[in-house]
């Protein structure tokens, strides 16, 4: 099965990601669930905590400003890594994990 691949992407920095598939569909992922779900090991190591203990704290950022994206960049032809304003940027979303947050988490 051949790799899902957009065909259009539009980083809103203050809000989201808004993304176009080879298909047709249009999806749009805030910067909330992109930075939730970041596929990251740090952050897939804080969601396992979490879902074994709802009452796991979670880290504070230095600041209470609202998260921006500062960038985003392609990493070879099969993924988006984003720099978010709390500093995090080793998240690197392949194409096939974008799609899966799309179906999931998409507004």
């Amino acid at each position: 099965m051949p790799m899902t691949r957009p065909t259009h992407l539009d980083l809103d920095r203050e809000r989201g990601l808004a993304i176009e598939w080879g298909d047709g569909t249009k999806f749009f992922l805030t910067l909330a669930v992109l930075r939730r779900y970041s596929p990251s090991a740090d952050a897939r190591e804080l969601r396992k905590a979490m879902a074994a203990n709802p009452l796991t704290v979670l880290p504070s950022s230095a600041n209470d400003a609202p998260l921006t994206a500062l960038g985003a960049e392609f990493v070879g032809n099969y993924a988006l890594r984003i720099h978010f304003s709390d500093g995090h940027s080793t998240g690197i979303y392949a194409w096939d994990y974008l799609h899966e947050l799309c179906g999931t988490h998409a507004s």
